[in-house]
């Protein structure tokens, strides 16, 4: 009798440990799109979590580069290819249309590694979430 409640007792530690990966794992996946960051600093069990917290940094880092990314893309794109528009010149002008597609990629990236369980950092970007104290 003694080693079945100590079984179940067991069980019910484990199926608690396994939702609370489970749940540190969706916010570090959510952190990509802010809603993992907002769940982050809103949860104290999160806080806890140093997987949370890596993944919290890093979209943090990816939603001000994106950001300021965009907008310094916006800016090189208006002055270089305004000009050439209005004479009607427009070859290579979809081809560069692509490059606002960076973000989303580094996004799916760092899904990919919150999902696998990995800690690793983005490219180009990651370096500087270590840098974030929090």
């Amino acid at each position: 009798m003694k080693g079945g409640l100590e079984r179940q007792i067991m069980e019910k530690k484990s199926r608690k440990e396994t939702k609370k990966v489970e749940n540190e794992k969706v916010c570090a996946i959510l952190s990509y799109i802010l809603v993992g960051i907002i769940w982050y600093f809103a949860d104290e069990e999160m806080k806890k979590s140093e997987f949370a917290k890596y993944h919290a940094k890093q979209g943090l880092v990816l939603l001000i580069a994106s950001i300021v990314y965009c907008i310094v893309l916006q800016i090189v794109l208006t002055i270089v290819f305004l000009p050439l528009v209005l004479v009607g010149i427009r070859m290579g002008l979809g081809v560069l249309v692509l490059l606002y597609y960076v973000p989303l990629v580094l996004v799916v990236i760092g899904m990919i590694n919150a999902a696998k369980g990995k800690t690793s950092a983005l490219p180009l970007i990651g370096k500087f979430a270590e840098k974030l104290n929090f």
